[in-house]
């Protein structure tokens, strides 16, 4: 029966769905005005619920906009999308009951919605105000009579699975696992739906209790120990019959069982351990019976593999899907050094028949050769496919298998190639794409030291194989010639000199030849590699027509083929830019490469690339002027007129100013300069585009870094110029700019204090003032750590009066603070480990090491975040993170450089021996952290204890700064300043020395405030 009030809700609800627009726009009104009466979440359950009603209706009161909004909007208080007014008690009651009669509706998707409208509720109720929902739903899953109610409970258990805490897994999955283990084990009274969605349960279950393993180790594994062999036993059964074709639910249990499985080797894997052994048989029967019904689906289009299609619950149950899950779990054991050991001998077969996965599909094949972009995007990119998860596969085997995983892989792909020979003998349309496959398996070998590969074996092969295959025809298999291409580039240094320079000139006559794209795509791939180390001499008189068809080539490539042809073209200009000759192709390349970065001036990618390949012909002998007087007319224009230009090109040009900056002469900085000196200054004070802001003030830096004081009498008068440079700095120092607009203002600072010191000196307490006020209305860490950086420059430039400089900070007022030294040193104390880069990590450390050997009065007097309070609750929820945040103690100013001082040693130690073996397994790392650090701490203080020239030392000093990645931006810091120069190691080993002896007391007190790790490293230091 349906009363008034519903059968008016009835209406509204079929009116959203009207084609009248006006209609339904009336009756979303009304709707969203009805939401805010009592009783509208209970009537729109008693529609959903209502089976006497068209299946249409009730499907709209579970709309997206409707129950679900309803719950986020209305249920719960102090929620961030909360709206008033907050259900009421007794109407949350009767929702909670309505959703659960409905949980047994025989409508997937009524079923499917009410189970999400269920967790919505449970998310804010369950288990504190909903203490009946899991007895309810485990009577549901355990009533054989009524499988509507089974799938319904157990679609309600799979969200709820996913949101568990360690609150709640603990007492859920005693009750639950049984339960679900009743229908995992009874084929003949649940379908594999069922029981897939059973054990999806299962799996969210798992993953839980392996993140709580990390604080409960021993809580979890009694959990599961109980549990742990009959589950093991009846994943067996599932794999160990062979997978049967165009069955998407035998694919979709089995993938639900792999992904258990995963989830047990990865956090239980010593309780697994000694069940594994059992279970590889069946692991082994699904993989191998899979790869037929693989080839007959994807490969011969002789079965349906359901590619694209998507059960109830929006998973996808493709036959690819499920063997990517297969390749996911094969790689867990492969990569795990424990359970790698139980593949033994079988290593080689694993290989031989993960190759056969890699070949194309018909799907493959047929969008590759209508899409080259799609060609380059899949095979660059590692898209979700078979193809790549074995790659990865193979990779992975060589990674844990050293050579005996090389020598599996070579003598596999002997066997494929035989077998290939056979098919391609019997009349096989289909041969070439095992060759194509056996070729890409090899590729997994091109990143191993050459030392490692069997070289005479392998270089054979790969000969055998491309000899072979250069007699094919190109428009017949071409995706076999793409790969011989890159093949060829890969292992160019273990294949025949000849056979390389045969394929080198190839490729370079491919890029004219009217050849299929994805030859051309092969083609361009190996010049990429081949080029930087042939012989200049011998391939010059082919530039000209490289260069011409490369051109040609990018006026018709787009997307993905553009930024294979840009790479392709600065792999050619920089093979040939040390020949002389080279000047006389400029005027080919630079107008288009020119024409192209204006025309993708806004898409970063192929903008970025356009800017390289110039760059390297600006580095070519004879091009920079040329090039220099091509670009400046350009954009001349632009810079003056930045409010006329269209999106991007402004911030582009200055890129471009940039590039021509970087290690040029100085006629080419001057002609720079005065083209665009005065118009990147208006940029920087006008513009409110922080891209533009960015680029200008990086140009602004590569300016005082190239020019120096010259720079200033350039523009004719040196106190205008200086008051411009200063204006610039300025705006840049604005607390109310935008973070993101003075991004870059460190590196600019910088060049003004280390180029134009004496003109700088005089503002220096105006700029601590300045400085100070920007930190406080930052908003981006990159930003105030670079701001911190400059503080650390003024210390040493302050050097040997540190004093005094403290003193100058001291008489800033701060609002909020003490003054500018107490505020500066509380943010650069909590920042200090954030702070990235080789030298700014040498500056920032050194310039604390300075502060605290100041012993300056006031050093005493403030006080700074000292250690994070850990948390001793357990795993930390969303709600206890709201609850109790982050605590931390407080200490004085040098206890807390000094304990930087030891952390930075500690961390510089952890870098030098990062290359260890390391055991990645949760349980074992665990039992012996403690042990590993101190025998690591001691190795450390053995060799620190020597002389700081020791090799340990230097070595450790060469680690740090090889661990960093410096861009330009750091190159401008960098380069011209002597502390770049400082071995960080030594350093802070001769200043902990020095400043103990001078006062071993204060020292000693100091270190009382230090943690255990700490103390450890300084005494290993001293110990010497």
């Amino acid at each position: 029966m349906v009363d008034q009030d519903q059968h008016w809700l009835l209406n509204c609800l079929n009116a959203t769905l009207d084609t009248n627009q006006q209609v339904r726009s009336f009756a979303e009104t009304s709707l969203n005005q009805a939401s805010v009466q009592p009783g509208f979440g209970s009537a729109l359950c008693r529609i959903a619920g209502n089976r006497e009603l068209p299946l249409g209706a009730r499907q709209i009161s579970f709309s997206a906009v409707l129950l679900k909004q309803f719950v986020k909007k209305h249920w719960q208080e102090n929620e961030e999308n909360f709206e008033h007014p907050v259900v009421s008690i007794q109407e949350k009651e009767t929702i909670r009951s309505l959703l659960l009669l409905s949980l047994d509706d025989n409508h997937k998707k009524i079923c499917t919605a009410i189970s999400m409208a269920v967790a919505s509720v449970a998310h804010y109720d369950w288990p504190e105000d909903w203490p009946d929902l899991l007895p309810f739903l485990l009577k549901l899953i355990n009533d054989q009579t009524n499988l509507n109610a089974v799938n319904g409970a157990l679609r309600c258990l799979a969200l709820l699975s996913s949101d568990l805490d360690d609150t709640v897994a603990p007492t859920l999955v005693p009750v639950l696992f049984p339960c679900l283990y009743t229908i995992v084990s009874s084929p003949q009274v649940y379908d594999k739906q069922l029981r897939a969605r059973a054990l999806s349960i299962i799996y969210s279950c798992t993953s839980m209790l392996g993140v709580m393993s990390g604080v409960y180790k021993a809580e979890t594994s009694a959990l599961l120990l109980p549990m742990l062999k009959p589950w093991m036993d009846q994943f067996s059964s599932i794999l160990d019959i062979p997978v049967q074709p165009e069955d998407p639910d035998d694919w979709s249990i089995r993938m639900e069982v792999l992904k258990c499985l995963n989830q047990f080797v990865q956090n239980f894997p010593g309780l697994i351990e000694s069940q594994f052994m059992g279970i590889m048989g069946p692991i082994w029967q699904t993989f191998v019976s899979s790869l037929r019904v693989y080839e007959r689906s994807a490969l011969e289009g002789l079965d349906d593999s359901y590619d694209g299609r998507y059960d109830s619950d929006g998973a996808e149950k493709s036959l690819e899907s499920f063997i990517i899950q297969l390749f996911e779990f094969l790689l867990t054991i492969v990569g795990s050094p424990r359970f790698v050991k139980i593949l033994g001998n079988n290593i080689s077969e694993l290989v031989y028949y993960t190759i056969a996965f890699l070949q194309m599909t018909e799907q493959q094949v047929h969008t590759w050769s209508l899409d080259a972009n799609q060609y380059v995007a899949d095979e660059d990119e590692n898209t979700y496919s078979c193809r790549v998860s074995g790659s990865l596969l193979l990779e992975e085997i060589i990674s844990s298998c050293g050579t005996e995983g090389i020598h599996a892989i070579v003598e596999a792909a002997r066997k494929r190639f035989v077998e290939s020979q056979q098919e391609k003998a019997s009349g096989s349309s289909g041969w070439w794409r095992m060759r194509e496959a056996n070729l890409l398996a090899l590729t997994s070998l091109s990143e191993q030291e050459i030392s490692l590969l069997p070289g005479c074996t392998l270089g054979n092969l790969l000969e055998q194989i491309l000899s072979e295959d250069m007699a094919t025809g190109v428009h017949e298999y071409p995706f076999l010639y793409a790969r011989m291409f890159s093949t060829v580039a890969n292992f160019s240094t273990v294949i025949n000199n000849d056979i390389v320079e045969q394929f080198l000139y190839a490729a370079i006559k491919t890029i004219g030849l009217d050849v299929p794209p994805p030859v051309k795509v092969g083609a361009c791939r190996a010049l990429t590699q081949l080029l930087p180390d042939a012989n200049i001499v011998t391939i010059l008189p082919h530039f000209v027509n490289l260069f011409s068809s490369l051109i040609d080539l990018l006026k018709q490539a787009s997307d993905e083929t553009m930024h294979l042809v840009l790479e392709t073209l600065q792999a050619g200009v920089e093979a040939g830019h040390e020949s002389t000759e080279f000047s006389s192709i400029e005027p080919l390349i630079s107008p288009v490469i020119l024409g192209m970065w204006a025309l993708h001036v806004s898409d970063p990618f192929v903008s970025i690339d356009a800017l390289e390949i110039l760059e390297a012909i600006k580095n070519a002998p004879g091009c920079i002027h040329p090039l220099v007087s091509r670009i400046l007319p350009y954009i001349g224009p632009i810079l003056n007129r930045p409010q006329q230009q269209p999106d991007g090109l402004v911030a582009g040009s200055l890129d471009l100013v940039a590039m021509l900056l970087k290690n040029a002469p100085s006629d080419v900085v001057k002609a720079v300069y005065d083209v665009s000196f005065d118009p990147v200054v208006r940029i920087v004070l006008q513009s409110d585009d922080h891209s533009e802001m960015q680029n200008a003030t990086q140009c602004l830096a590569a300016f005082l870094y190239c020019g120096k004081e010259d720079l200033l009498s350039w523009g004719g008068d040196p106190v205008f110029t200086m008051k411009s440079l200063l204006d610039v700095a300025s705006r840049l120092l604005n607390p109310d700019l935008e973070s993101s607009g003075s991004l870059f203002v460190a590196s600019y600072i910088l060049q003004l204090i280390l180029h134009l010191p004496s003109q700088m000196a005089q503002h220096i307490r105006d700029l601590v003032a300045a400085l100070v006020r920007r930190m406080q209305s930052c908003q981006i860490a990159g930003l105030k750590s670079s701001l911190i950086l400059i503080f650390a420059r003024l210390v040493h430039i302050s050097v040997p009066q540190v004093e005094q400089f403290i003193d100058l900070m001291i008489s800033v007022p701060v609002e909020g603070h003490y003054n500018a030294f107490a505020y500066v040193m509380s943010e650069w104390s909590k920042q200090q480990g954030e702070i990235q880069g080789a030298y700014q990590i040498i500056v920032t450390t050194t310039a604390l090491a300075l502060l605290l050997s100041t012993r300056h009065a006031n050093l005493e007097i403030v006080n700074v975040q000292g250690h994070l309070i850990k948390s001793t609750s357990g795993i930390t929820t969303r709600s206890k993170a709201k609850l109790a945040p982050d605590q931390w103690t407080i200490m004085p100013l040098p206890a807390k450089i000094l304990a930087i001082l030891a952390d930075t040693l500690i961390e510089m130690r952890e870098q030098f021996v990062a290359g260890a073996d390391e055991d990645d397994e949760w349980e074992e790392v665990e039992a012996e952290d403690t042990e590993t650090n101190q025998n690591m701490l001691y190795s450390a203080g053995a060799n620190i204890s020597g002389r700081v020239k020791n090799s340990y030392l230097e070595s450790m000093a060469k680690s740090f700064d090889e661990d960093q990645d410096d861009g330009f931006e750091d190159e401008l810091l960098s380069s011209a300043d002597p502390l770049n120069k400082i071995n960080l190691t030594s350093y802070l080993v001769d200043f902990i020395v020095k400043f103990s002896h001078s006062d071993k007391p204060y020292f000693d007190h100091l270190c009382q405030s230090l943690t255990q790790p700490q103390v450890k490293a300084l005494e290993l230091v001293l110990s010497r």
